[in-house]
C-alpha cells in the first residue's frame, strides 16, 4: 500500500525536519565556542595542529554531540514549531475543519522515523570510526598519559585457560608474575609461570623470561624451564591499556564480538559494551516517545505563549538525558541488567507521553 502524503503532512514534516536541523547548527556552534574556550589551554600546551583540531577532533566530535543530544534537539524542535502552529491558531483550524489529532500525528511519527533512523545509522556504524579517530587526538592532546594501577588481573582467555598478572605496567607493555593455567575435565594439565612477560609489536607475541612450564599428566609431571621463551597468546597489550571509553569506537559487528570476548573471559569491562550497545538502541528511539510527548504538550494555545512550553521542553529533554546517564548506575550496581536498565527511561517517558496524549486536545 502506497503512503500518500498531503499537504498538510508535506507540511509539518518540513518544518519538524527543518526546524531538527537548524536547531542542530544552532547549538553546535555554540557548544563549539564553548568548547574551544575551555580546551584552549591543552592545544596550545600539546601544540596540536590546527588541521588536527578541525578535521581530526571537531569534525568527528559533530556527530557524536548530534547523536548524545538527539533527544533534546528533538524535543525542542516539536515543542518549538508545534507551540507556534498553536499560538497562530493553525491547529484549532486543522481539529474543526475535521482533521483527527490521530491524523494531526501522522506527519510527526513519519519525521521521527526518519531522525530514528538516521541517528541508528549514525550509533551503528558512522559514529564509532569517527569517534576512534577522535579518541586518537584526546590521547594525543588532552589526556594526561593513562597508567594502568590494575593488580591481580585474572580471567579466562579462552575456554580451559585461565590467565594471571600481579600487575601490568603500560609504560613498558609488561606483565608481573605472569602465570597461565589450562584445564581438560576439571583437570590442570599445565601450568606456564614467568617473573615477567614483554609484549613484542615485533611478531605481535610475548615474551616470557624466567619461565618454567609444569605439565601434568596423571600422576607423572614434567618440568621445562628456561630464560626466555616467546609466545603468541589471544591478548593484546593494547587491550590492557584500553580507557573505558574505548568501546565508543566499536561499530555494532565488533561490539558483539567484544562483548562476547569479554564474557568469557568474565572481564568487568563488559558492563560497559553492554551499556553502549543497548544505548544506541534505547536513544534513536525516544525520538517517538518524545515526539508524542511534545505534540501532546504545546498542541494546546497557552496564555503564556511558546516560552513556557520550551521551557517545560528543555526541562523534561534534560531530565530524559540525566535519567538515561543515572539508569548506568543501575547496571554497574548489578541491580539491573543492561537490556532492561538502559530502556527504563524510555518506559517511563512512555508512560507519561500517553498520559499527556490523553489530556491533548482533540
Amino acid at each position: 500500500m502506497k503512503l500518500r502524503l498531503a499537504i498538510i503532512d508535506r507540511y509539518i514534516i518540513k518544518k519538524f525536519i527543518s526546524t531538527y536541523f537548524f536547531a542542530i547548527l544552532l547549538i553546535i556552534g555554540i557548544v563549539i565556542i564553548f568548547d574551544i574556550s575551555e580546551k584552549i589551554d591543552d592545544f596550545v600546551a600539546k601544540e596540536a595542529p590546527l588541521r588536527a583540531i578541525v578535521f581530526e577532533y571537531y569534525l568527528n566530535f559533530i556527530p557524536f554531540f548530534i547523536n548524545m543530544f538527539s533527544p533534546l534537539f528533538v524535543f525542542i524542535t516539536v515543542i518549538f514549531f508545534t507551540s507556534k502552529l498553536a499560538a497562530g491558531s493553525e491547529i484549532i483550524a486543522m481539529l474543526s475543519g475535521g482533521l483527527s489529532f490521530n491524523r494531526l500525528l501522522r506527519p510527526y511519527i513519519i519525521s521521527a522515523f526518519v531522525i530514528a533512523l538516521m541517528s541508528l545509522c549514525l550509533s551503528l556504524f558512522i559514529i564509532p570510526p569517527a569517534n576512534k579517530n577522535r579518541l586518537v587526538f584526546e590521547e594525543q592532546y588532552m589526556k594526561k598519559t593513562y597508567n594502568n594501577y590494575n593488580r591481580n588481573i585474572h580471567f579466562q582467555l579462552e575456554p580451559n585457560h585461565f590467565l594471571y598478572m600481579e600487575s601490568f605496567n603500560n609504560m613498558s607493555n609488561t606483565a608481573i608474575r605472569f602465570t597461565l593455567e589450562h584445564f581438560e575435565e576439571n583437570k590442570m594439565v599445565s601450568k606456564l609461570f614467568a617473573e615477567t612477560a614483554v609484549w613484542k609489536d615485533s611478531y605481535m607475541g610475548w615474551e616470557l623470561n624466567n619461565y618454567y612450564i609444569r605439565y601434568i599428566d596423571g600422576e607423572q609431571e614434567r618440568v621445562e624451564q628456561g630464560f626466555t621463551k616467546d609466545t603468541i597468546l589471544d591478548l593484546t597489550a593494547a587491550e590492557l591499556k584500553q580507557r573505558k571509553g574505548a568501546v565508543e569506537a566499536l561499530n555494532y559487528f565488533e561490539l558483539n564480538q567484544e562483548i562476547e570476548k569479554l564474557k568469557m573471559r568474565g572481564d568487568d569491562r563488559v558492563k560497559l559494551a553492554q551499556i553502549q550497545k543497548n544505548t544506541r538502541f534505547a536513544v534513536p528511539f525516544s525520538a517517538f516517545i518524545l515526539t508524542l510527548m511534545g505534540v501532546s504538550l504545546s498542541s494546546r494555545k497557552k496564555r503564556g505563549g511558546i516560552g513556557i512550553n520550551i521551557g517545560i521542553g528543555i526541562a523534561l529533554s534534560f531530565t530524559y538525558i540525566l535519567f538515561l546517564r543515572f539508569s548506568e548506575m543501575f547496571v554497574h550496581g548489578d541491580v539491573l541488567p543492561p537490556m532492561v536498565a538502559l530502556w527504563v527511561p524510555n518506559m517511563v517517558f512512555a508512560v507519561v507521553a500517553v498520559v499527556l496524549y490523553r489530556l491533548a486536545p482533540k
